[in-house]
Order: C-alpha cells, then sequence, then structure tokens
C-alpha cells in the first residue's frame, strides 16, 4: 500500500495542477541555443541532441534554449507568449519510472504506454516524452524507438523521479548536491538505449521547485519545462473527463501535461483519440516543445 501511495503522489504531482508547490518563475528572454548539458563522460562538446556523424551531411538546428536567470540559475518555461494569434500546442507527456520500482516492474506492472505511442504515430502527432532515466533503462527498446521517430523528441524527467524541493506529494527528495548529476544520469540512459532526438529540456518530478533547486541545476545547463494545462489523467478511468480537462484549458501556446504510464494513466490513450481531432478542429497544430520554444 505504501509503495502505491507513493506511486500516486508521484503521478498527481506530474500533473498537479493550481496546488503545485512550484515557484513563480518568469521566463527569461529567449536566446541562441546554449550548450546542452554533456553525458557523463562523453567528449568535451558533445551534446544529447546530437545526432549527425561526421561526413554525414549538417547537423540539424540545435533545439532551443532559454538564457540563464539572475545568477546563472536554470530558467523556466511554463507556455508560449506572444504571438497569441498562432494556435499551436505542445502536448508533452511523462513516462514516470522512480529508481526503486524496478522489482514492481518485474512483478508485472507496466510503467510503459505502447498503445499510446503507436495511437500518437497514427494519429500523427508531434510530442515530446519526458522521460525518466530509470524509465529508459526498463524498456530501452521503446525509449530507443522514441528517440528516433522525428515525430518525437525526448526530454529529461530526472534520472529517479525524486523530488527537487520539498514537500512534494510524499516523494523521496534528492539532495541539491546531486541534482545536476541526476539529470546527467537520466542523459547517460537515453544515449545508451540508443535514443538520439534528445533536447535539452528538464521537467521537475511533481513540478516542485525553489529557487534552490534553480540554482542546484544550473551546472546541467537544461531549460525547465512546466505547463499550463494539466492533464489529470493520473489513474483516470473516464477518458471523457480527461478530454474535456485537456480541451477546456489549452490556448494559443500552452503547454499540455499527461502521462505514458499504462498501470497509473489507463485512459491517456482513449483520451488522445478524442483530444486531437477536435484541437484540430479548432485550428490548432500540435508541436513539439522545441518548435513551440523556438516559435516564440
Amino acid at each position: 500500500m505504501a509503495a502505491l501511495a507513493l506511486l500516486g503522489a508521484a503521478l498527481v504531482g506530474c500533473g498537479g495542477g493550481a496546488g503545485t508547490p512550484s515557484s513563480s518563475v518568469a521566463p527569461s528572454t529567449a536566446a541562441p541555443a546554449a550548450p546542452a548539458p554533456p553525458s557523463a563522460g562523453a567528449a568535451a562538446g558533445a551534446t544529447p541532441g546530437a545526432t549527425a556523424a561526421a561526413g554525414a551531411g549538417p547537423a540539424p538546428a540545435a533545439p532551443p534554449t532559454m538564457a540563464p536567470g539572475p545568477r546563472g540559475r536554470t530558467p523556466v518555461y511554463e507556455r508560449r507568449t506572444g504571438r497569441s494569434a498562432e494556435k499551436v500546442v505542445a502536448l508533452t507527456f511523462d513516462a514516470d519510472m522512480t529508481a526503486d520500482q524496478g522489482p514492481r516492474a518485474a512483478s508485472g506492472e507496466r510503467f510503459d504506454n505502447p498503445e499510446l505511442i503507436a495511437t500518437l504515430r497514427r494519429l500523427e502527432v508531434d510530442a515530446t516524452v519526458f522521460m525518466t532515466g530509470r524509465w529508459a533503462e526498463e524498456y530501452p527498446d521503446q525509449a530507443k524507438s522514441i528517440g528516433t521517430d522525428p515525430r518525437f523528441e525526448i526530454a529529461n524527467h530526472s534520472y529517479s523521479h525524486y523530488a527537487f524541493a520539498e514537500p512534494c506529494y510524499g516523494l523521496p527528495a534528492v539532495a541539491a548536491p546531486d541534482m545536476a548529476s541526476d539529470v546527467r544520469r537520466a542523459f547517460d540512459s537515453f544515449r545508451d538505449a540508443g535514443a538520439v532526438n534528445v533536447v535539452p529540456y528538464f521537467r521537475f518530478p511533481g513540478g516542485c521547485y525553489d529557487d534552490a533547486a534553480l540554482h542546484a541545476l544550473a551546472p546541467a545547463r537544461v531549460t525547465a519545462v512546466q505547463w499550463d494545462v494539466v492533464g489529470g489523467d493520473a489513474f483516470a478511468k473516464n477518458p471523457d473527463a480527461v478530454a474535456e480537462q485537456v480541451l477546456s484549458g489549452v490556448r494559443p501556446g500552452s503547454v499540455v501535461v499527461l502521462h505514458c504510464t499504462r498501470s497509473a494513466a489507463p485512459a491517456t490513450e482513449r483520451a488522445i483519440r478524442r483530444i486531437v481531432p477536435e484541437l484540430r478542429a479548432r485550428g490548432y497544430r500540435l508541436v513539439k516543445v522545441s518548435e513551440l520554444m523556438r516559435a516564440g
């Protein structure tokens, strides 16, 4: 029961809504792409999003990032502002798995959702998956498949899905000196799985952060990405309720948070079957976070 409660706290935290205990941090002005966080042991200058081998032609454009905040703290992006007439929205999916949930996965609990990914492909939806390193290690084939599909990009949701600020929905906490290395470890897990479409974005587990976390995370050189629309799919049974919550909250430039975790968000795939066509009928274009940020 304690383990189930912890998972529930983690997923409710990922889509916490108005009660999410995060600081209110205004995004700084977008700047030219900053160097992405290097993987531990990688050659100097390597980035998690680097995909082109020497002699294989020009490398793709680096994903946009934001300039560091005051005193170098990690910048935070929540939704695109400006150019509000353009109807674009980013659907994002948190692939959650904590560092200690291996035994539950071994006993048959599914923290993945391949049907959801298949539906996004069938509907031709571009999307950003915020993945924990532990998830990538548990499902390396899926991490590689997602991370080599040009429709998707993988962003960082920490290695362990532990909190970066307390209190945070009952999640265990990462010590401040270990925060940047936790994020780098997740990038290493994506690389080891064979993912290449990896962007230097980070989502705080539970959405919880404070000024101390923004400073501690600065050496990882990521842009933190929050959200302005909560999907409410954690443990939801009714896909129409999830769809209604998303559709009622979306506005131009929105970032929507949903989940790619079958056991704890079982209605998400069915909700997407309604969300996507209705958003398109309203004139919205569905984009990855990198495109949303670039256009803004």
